[in-house]
């Protein structure tokens, strides 16, 4: 991953192919958007511009999760003439549990040919089951899940 400052971790390498623009929303900042419960359109996030949305994503670095939120609402705002729509925060969501792979990423694995054993999801770091979590979805394109499991140590590169 590259790093935002001295803060954690903000870009995977599998995303290194929009790093320089942030032409797509990185895991980080979705992440960080599904906890505080907004839905921000790729669209939308294209209206930010680079330089803002590299805002967002240092704000999702280095920001508590209100003032996070506070950030992405009133950058949205600003720029598009309305605030981002509002999602439920799922309390407990199929990513987070370290005990069962989500039936999504365990299709995805079988369709790519990769073997995720339970240990293996369990040692995941909560960020790291997201990404795959949301790259196993029908609704993405989905080319860098093998990338992702890669990079994370599931599968020899």
């Amino acid at each position: 991953m590259v790093a935002v400052s001295s803060g954690p971790p903000a870009l995977f390498s599998f995303e290194g192919d929009y790093q320089t623009d942030l032409r797509c929303i990185p895991m980080l900042v979705r992440h960080r958007l599904d906890e505080c419960g907004i839905k921000l359109s790729l669209k939308d996030w294209v209206k930010l511009g680079p330089q803002l949305r590299a805002t967002v994503l240092t704000s999702a670095v280095s920001k508590k999760l209100e003032k996070f939120a506070d950030t992405v609402e009133d950058l949205v705002a600003r720029r598009t003439g309305a605030p981002p729509t509002r999602m439920d925060i799922d309390p407990a969501p199929a990513w987070a549990d370290t005990q069962k792979i989500p039936d999504e990423v365990a299709a995805k694995a079988v369709a790519e040919q990769v073997v995720i054993t339970p240990a293996q999801w369990a040692g995941l770091a909560p960020l790291q089951r997201f990404a795959l979590f949301k790259l196993s979805r029908s609704s993405h394109k989905n080319e860098n899940f093998v990338p992702a499991c890669r990079e994370f140590g599931v599968v020899a590169g």
